[in-house]
Order: C-alpha cells, then structure tokens, then sequence
C-alpha cells in the first residue's frame, strides 16, 4: 500500500509522470486531489470530488489507485472517455509507475459479434436491405479473427444489420448456447474477471449489477476500489437501470425470434408463426394507438384506446407464451423464446397494477417505437444499498457535482449521506481568459421570439470571432429553427463561415471537422453541452440560449417536483435549480479547455441576471469576467485573435 509520500514523488518535478509524459507540469491541485484519493483508497471509504478543467483528474485518480495493488474498476460516461482511458492514459501511467498490470476493456454485449445470431441469421436470409446483406458478408469473414464491432469500421456504427448479428440479455441462450465455448462476450467477461483493472461504461456496470447480469456484478466481490469518472451522469444511468421497461421492439424482436426458431425446430407447428405474426401486429398497433411522436406522457395521460390495445397485445403474448411453452422442448431457442415471452408479459402486467408511489409510470413515444417505463421515485436508497456493507472504497469525480461548493443535491440523489467530500477549483485564470457576457435586453426565454433574438444578437460576436463558436440549445426544435434563421442572417450579412449542426454527421467526425475548418460555427444540443474538448484557436466563443431548466411537463421530472413540494420542500431551489445549474456548468465548461484558450461565453436569459437566483447560478460558473454590454464583448473577443 502506497503511503503519502509516494503520492508526492509521482507527482513533482522530475518524478514518474513528468518523466514519462512531455510537457507535464506539477500541479499542487492534481497532488492534493491524488492525495485525496489516495486517503479514500487506503481507508476504504466514499469520496466524492468535483475537479475543475485542467486539474488533471484523470492521473490525480488513477496514480493512487494504480500504486494501491488491489483490484480497480473503473466506470466512464462514454465509451469515447473508456476508449481513451484503456488505450491512452492508462498504459501511460503504468509506465510511469513501472508497474506490470493486466488491463481489461469490457463492453456491453451488443458490442460483440454473436455466433449463434449471425449463423441464424445466415441461414434464414432475409434482410431489410441489399446493403444489410453487404454488411453481413463482410461481417462473416471478420467474425473469425475479432469479436469487437469497434474493430469492424466498414460497417457503421448504427446500421441495421447488428441487432441481427449481436445479442440482447433477453435473447442469449447461455450457457446452453451451441456457441457458448467459442463466445466473444464471455471470453471479454473471462479477461476482465483475470484482470487487476477493468474499464466499463456507466451504462454496462449498472446494467450488469442492477439486473444481477455475469460481468460487473461478478467483478465486484473481488473488487477493492470503485472509480466513477464523470459521476454526474449517473442519477440519469442509475436511474435507467433501477426502473424497469418494455418497449415494442422488445416485443417486435421476440415475435421475429419466435417466427425463426419455429423455422428451425418446429416446422411441422403452423401455430406458432401465426402466433407470431399476431403478437407483431399487436405490438404495432399498441405504438398507432398514440398519435404524438418523440414524446414522454404520463400513465395519468393515456386514454382508453391505449389500455384498449395493451389489453389485445397482452392477451397475444399470453398466446405465444402458451404455444412456446409446449414446444419449448424442442430446441434451447423455442425454450430461450418461452423465458422472455413469460418475462415480458410480467413486465407489462406490472407496469399495469403498480401503485406503490416508489415508482413513476410513463411512456416513452418514437417514430417508430414506444416503451413503457417504471422509474424509481428516488434512486437514492437502492443505490446506497450497493455500497453498504462492502468494505471497499468508492470514487465519484466529475468537473459538475457542486453548486457553488455544496454537494447537498447530488449526495442526496445518490444516497451518498456518509461520502466525504473536496472541490478542487481548476488552476485556469478564469478572468483573464474568458468573458461571462448577458445581453441587455433579450425577450423572455419560453417566448416565440427567443430563439431568432439568440441569432441576431450572436451574429456581431460571430463576425469578431471569426466564427470559431458553438451554439448550444436547451432543445432540439431551437436548435433547427436557428440553423435556418443563422443562414438566413449570414446571407444578409455577407458571412461564409462554415455552418454544421448536429445530426450532420458521427459526433466525433463533426467536431474532428470543426476543429479542421477553424472558422465554423456548429449548432448543438444537449449531447454537444458536455464531453466535448475543443482546444486552441477553433473555439473562440460559446453561445448558450437559455438557462437549461429541465421541461416541468417531463413525467419523471413532475413527479419528483410533486413529491417534494408535498411533503413540505422547495422542488424549485432544492432540484429544479441545481440541476440546472450543473447542466449550465457542463455547458460552459465547453469554451476554456487549456492554459492558452480564451472567449466569450454569452448566456442569452437574462433571467440568471434579474432573477433573485440568478446570483445563485453566476456565482456557481467559473470566476470570469462579467459584462452585459456588446461593444465590451466584441473588444474581448478581437483580443483572442490579436
């Protein structure tokens, strides 16, 4: 076990890590969150840290924990941070140290080629499209050599075909798959349970642990320390994996699966596809049965000719189970099908009857799919539930976990009562880099006018950044009709830089682009106001259009809202506003990404000035320099390119 002063000697001039990495500098913030850690590590205890940008979080935990010699999961918010963790920083740091360590990456299954799906799935020939059936050739000869869909660039990420080729938890047979000996999942699951460091995603150790899957909840018996780097996406995670869902693909798919398996076991059985083809109907009609699309009702909102067709879909899934469960001898697929008809049918029917208050029931709407969902109330109790009585230590660590010093919010999200706490600020020089700058007069934030008012009054700090800015939105309609109206206003201005937004393109192929044009301007929402790094002269300015209030009519949101304002709390000040708070952190966080950076970061609600709150929200941002006139800002902003 490392003692402090090993902490210190990795850390300083001369040291490991300024030996091993070019350019590094010690920084007295990075030993003192390292140290931090290391306290947490040796003392089995929780620990939550809010590290400002340029702290250097990523070493400052993983030094420590790395010197401990225990076993280390550590658990990302995106698979981008999990990539760059296990290919990049990671081997970085055990040269350094001059450790030998086993390192594993672990995905969800999904990321994985499946045998017995593909082999099906040859068989049976029918796909969605000729490029479907391109796609699968090239999956077929690669499927022998590597398992990894990452390490298949020729077929994209989100084609059609890898739903066909990959498995979900409901249609993997186990250890009664044909293929199980030669499995790429649980060849990825035996590495990690070998390895002394694991990384994962939030999504996969949830998902793994909250269902009692084998893979993270296997890995955590043996596990001495916890790390979850950026932690303040978990209440969403968490929340996820605690509910419960059914959606119609789910459905969709298991029809489909039931129609094959009947192709291949039970050809002789006539009932069993019509079965099929009726529960497929029913679970299209169930999605027709609600006209809204890309919405989120609650269950208080659902008419009669929705629980009309719940009523039909249930009672052909009641059918189906039946006709599986008498031929379910007949092949580990018919069987595999008979499970998850009986699962889901219970999921429904709880969803259905539940009136405990501990859960909020609601609907989610898409184009072509809907999903009933069962969210917990509050996390707080089942997550703490995870932690107690496990002698290791916890880790949660992201730039956005406070609001203004105070971790009241998240800790009580989390059920995190007894974690010990630290905020290191970032060692950036807020107020020479970067201006903070409300416009002085600007319609109100939910009126018809907001968002073209957003345009105009960026366009002036646009032509004197030299374009260089991202536009970021609370919505996704905002968002679209400022992309028009932008185009619009660069005509008459006679502007040409480079207009992108998001949905263009791969997020990481469009932000490579930015960065490569060094004169655009690039439209976005919520998935562009955290994770994003752009350094240097490409980002000059950040333009945010509104305070990211969540919308009071989301059903989660206005349940929660309903039972803290009945039993005598304040959901606005102690949930509504910190939320919004961190979010607007994420936000800003964009624009100062090194020592060298410099902006302007423009707010357009003047509610974070006029509001009594407003204090609240400004003092809770880095400490910039502050200004509502236009001219003080267009000067800042021809000094970033002087």
């Amino acid at each position: 076990m490392p003692i402090a002063s090993d902490i210190e000697q990795a850390f300083s001039e001369g040291g490991a890590i300024s030996s091993a990495v070019e350019g590094y500098r010690p920084r007295r913030l990075q030993i003192e969150m390292a140290e931090a850690v290391h306290e947490a590590v040796i003392g089995n205890e929780v620990l939550v840290i809010e590290a400002g940008t340029g702290t250097g979080k990523t070493f400052a935990y993983l030094v420590p924990a790395l010197l401990s010699g225990g076993k280390i999961i550590v658990s990302t918010g995106t698979k981008t941070l999990q990539d760059q963790l296990y290919t990049r920083d990671i081997p970085t740091v055990l040269k350094a140290l001059g450790i030998s360590m086993q390192v594993a990456l672990l995905k969800g299954r999904a990321n994985y080629i499946c045998h017995y799906h593909l082999e099906r799935t040859l068989a049976e020939g029918r796909l969605p499209s000729r490029e479907d059936a391109a796609y699968l050739g090239i999956i077929r000869h690669y499927s022998g050599r590597s398992g990894d869909k990452s390490d298949l660039p020729a077929v994209p990420d989100d084609a059609s075909i890898w739903p066909l080729v990959t498995s979900t938890r409901e249609n993997c047979l186990g250890s009664d798959c044909p293929k199980y000996k030669e499995c790429y999942v649980m060849e990825a699951r035996r590495s990690a349970m070998q390895a002394d460091l694991v990384v994962v995603n939030h999504h996969l150790f949830f998902a793994d642990v909250m269902l009692k899957d084998e893979g993270v909840a296997e890995l955590l018996p043996a596990c001495n320390t916890v790390i979850f780097d950026e932690a303040h996406q978990l209440p969403e995670v968490a929340s996820l994996f605690l509910g419960e869902s059914v959606g119609t693909s789910q459905l969709i798919d298991l029809a489909r699966d039931a129609r094959v398996e009947a192709a291949i076991s039970a050809k002789d059985f006539q009932a069993l596809p019509e079965a099929s083809a009726k529960l497929e109907k029913a679970a299209k009609d169930l999605r027709l049965s609600i006209l809204e699309s890309d919405s989120r009702l609650p269950y208080s909102a659902l008419d009669r000719d929705f629980f009309d067709s719940v009523d039909r879909l249930t009672k052909n899934l009641e059918a189906l189970s039946a006709l599986l469960e008498n031929q379910a001898e007949r092949s580990e697929g018919l069987s595999n099908c008979m499970e998850r008809a009986v699962e889901l049918a219970g999921r429904i029917g709880k969803w259905l009857k539940d009136e405990s208050g501990e859960y909020i029931r609601w609907v989610e709407v898409y184009s072509q799919a809907l999903q009933l969902n069962m969210t917990p109330m509050s996390i707080a109790k089942l997550f703490a539930s995870q932690i107690e009585g496990r002698t290791r230590s916890w880790i949660f660590t992201s730039a956005t976990l406070a609001m203004g010093g105070n971790f009241s919010h998240y800790l009580d999200q989390m059920g995190l009562e007894n974690a010990k706490t630290r905020a290191f600020d970032s060692p950036f020089d807020y107020s020479s880099q970067a201006l903070l700058y409300v416009p002085e007069s600007m319609p109100e934030p939910n009126s018809r006018a907001h968002t073209e008012a957003v345009v105009q009054s960026s366009i002036p700090l646009i032509r004197a950044a030299g374009g260089r800015t991202f536009l970021l939105f609370t919505s996704l309609k905002a968002m679209r009709f400022a992309h028009e109206s932008l185009k619009t206003g660069f005509e008459k201005e006679g502007l040409d830089f480079p207009i992108l937004i998001q949905g263009e393109g791969a997020k990481n192929a469009m932000l490579e682009r930015f960065r490569q044009m060094g004169n655009a301007v690039l439209l976005g929402s919520h998935s562009f106001w955290e994770g994003v790094d752009v350094r240097g002269e490409a980002l000059s300015l950040v333009v945010i259009d509104k305070l990211p209030f969540a919308p009071p009519d989301d059903p989660v949101l206005s349940a929660r809202i309903e039972r803290i304002n009945r039993g005598g709390g304040n959901a606005f000040m102690e949930f509504q506003l910190p939320h919004a708070v961190l979010t607007l952190k994420q936000g800003a966080g964009r624009l100062i990404r090194s020592e060298t950076d410099r902006g302007v970061l423009m707010i357009c609600d003047t509610r974070i000035v006029d509001k009594a709150y407003g204090k609240r929200i400004w003092r809770s941002l880095p400490p910039m320099r502050r200004s509502r006139k236009l001219d003080e800002a267009l000067r800042f902003l021809e000094a970033c390119k002087a």
